[in-house]
C-alpha cells in the first residue's frame, strides 16, 4: 500500500502544483490538497514532499510572511483569527445556505469591525506539533502587526479549537507575548475529548465524502494520520502522544488542560436531532462530534472544561459541517463578541 500511495503521489505532483500570479489555485485544487494533507500530511512532511502544505496566516487571500507583513491600509487593532478544521482549508469559510454566502468571518468583519486573519495548516500533523508552530506565527503577527492590537478573537472550527488550545499552553509554558491580546475564544464542534468515530477511520469518510473534489481520498480513511489519531481523545500535547503507538487501543491517558482564564470562550455544538437525549447526544451528536465532547462535558471532573451556560449555543436539525454555512451560528457569535453584552 506505501508504495502505492508513492507512486500516486507522484503522479498527483504536477496536476496539484501551486499557481502563481498569472494562474492562480483553484479552490478546487486546494480543496484536494487539503483533503490530501488531512489523511497523509504527516508522512508528506516527513518525506518533504511538495504537497505538504506549510503554516500559513493568509490576508485578503494572501500568504503573509510574519516578519516583514505588507501593506495592510484596512488593518486595524482588532485581530479576528480564523482556524479550520481536519481535511479543510482557509478557502472553505466561505460557504453558502439556501443559495446566499456565508462566511463567519466577513461577517464578523463587517459587523464588529474585526480584520479577519485565516490560517491554513496542515492538518495531518499532530495537534501539538501545529500548536507549536501557530504559537511561534501568533508571536510573529503580534510584533510585525501595523497598528497596536487592541484584542485577538479566534474562531475554530473542528479540530481548529484543539489547534488554538494547543497552541495557548504552548504559548504559556514558553513565555510567549500574544496570549496578552487574546480576549475571545469561540469553538464551533470542537471535540474537546475526542470522537468515537476516528477509531474505525469514519471521520475521514464523512469529512471527504462531503465535496466531490475529495470524496476520492476517502478510501484512505483507515490510513489515519497522526492528526486524526489525535481526534480519539482530543490530545492537545506532546505527552499525550509521545512513546505510544496510535494505531493501539489504549486507556484515556492526556493530562487535563482546562479553558484558559482571562480569555472568554464560547462553544457552539451541533445535533442531527431535533431534540436533546441522552442516547442521541452521545451516539449521534452532529455525525462526528457528541455533543457532550463539543461542550466539553467529561464524566471526570477533572477534565471537564467549563463553559458559562450563556456561553454554550447547541443548534439543532445541523451536522458538523453545516456550522460553517448556518446564519444562526454567526447572529449567535456576533451577540456574544458585542461589547457589552
Amino acid at each position: 500500500m506505501g508504495k502505492g500511495i508513492d507512486t500516486a503521489l507522484a503522479k498527483l505532483l504536477p496536476v496539484l502544483a501551486p499557481g502563481d500570479a498569472s494562474h492562480p489555485a483553484s479552490p478546487e485544487r486546494e480543496a484536494v490538497l487539503a483533503a490530501l494533507n488531512g489523511v497523509l500530511g504527516d508522512r508528506l512532511a516527513a518525506e518533504h514532499n511538495l504537497l505538504a502544505t506549510p503554516m500559513t496566516m493568509r490576508y485578503q487571500g494572501q500568504a503573509l510572511n510574519g516578519h516583514a507583513l505588507p501593506a495592510m491600509p484596512d488593518a486595524n487593532g482588532k485581530i479576528l483569527m480564523l482556524v479550520h478544521g481536519l481535511c479543510m482549508n482557509d478557502l472553505q469559510w466561505q460557504t453558502s445556505y439556501n443559495g446566499q454566502p456565508v462566511n463567519h468571518g466577513a461577517a464578523l468583519a463587517q459587523a464588529l469591525g474585526y480584520t479577519p486573519i485565516y490560517l491554513r495548516y496542515n492538518s495531518g500533523l499532530h495537534t501539538s506539533q501545529n500548536g507549536h508552530e501557530l504559537s511561534r506565527q501568533l508571536t510573529q503577527l503580534v510584533t510585525h502587526w501595523p497598528v497596536p492590537i487592541e484584542e485577538i478573537t479566534v474562531i475554530a472550527h473542528s479540530m481548529g479549537g484543539l489547534l488554538t488550545r494547543s497552541a495557548l499552553h504552548d504559548a504559556q509554558q514558553t513565555g510567549q507575548v500574544w496570549p496578552r491580546h487574546l480576549k475571545n475564544i469561540v469553538f464551533l464542534g470542537t471535540p474537546h475529548h475526542g470522537a468515537p468515530l476516528e477509531r474505525a477511520g469514519n471521520w475521514v469518510d464523512v469529512i471527504l465524502g462531503s465535496t466531490r473534489f475529495s470524496a476520492p481520498f476517502a478510501k484512505l480513511g483507515q490510513l489515519r494520520s497522526a492528526g486524526i489519531t489525535d481526534l480519539r481523545y482530543g490530545h492537545l500535547l506532546d505527552s499525550d502522544w509521545e512513546g505510544h503507538n496510535r494505531f493501539h487501543r489504549q486507556p484515556d491517558r492526556r493530562e487535563p488542560l482546562l479553558l484558559p482564564e482571562g480569555v472568554a470562550c464560547y462553544t457552539v455544538a451541533a445535533t442531527l436531532s431535533p431534540q436533546r437525549g441522552r442516547l442521541a447526544d452521545r451516539l449521534l451528536g452532529d455525525g462526528l462530534v457528541p455533543l457532550p465532547s463539543a461542550l466539553g462535558q467529561h464524566e471526570e471532573p477533572r477534565r471537564s472544561l467549563v463553559f458559562a451556560k450563556d456561553a454554550q449555543h447547541i443548534v439543532y436539525r445541523t451536522g458538523h459541517m453545516a456550522l460553517l454555512s448556518r446564519p444562526e451560528v454567526t447572529q449567535q457569535m456576533v451577540q456574544w463578541l458585542t461589547p457589552g453584552t
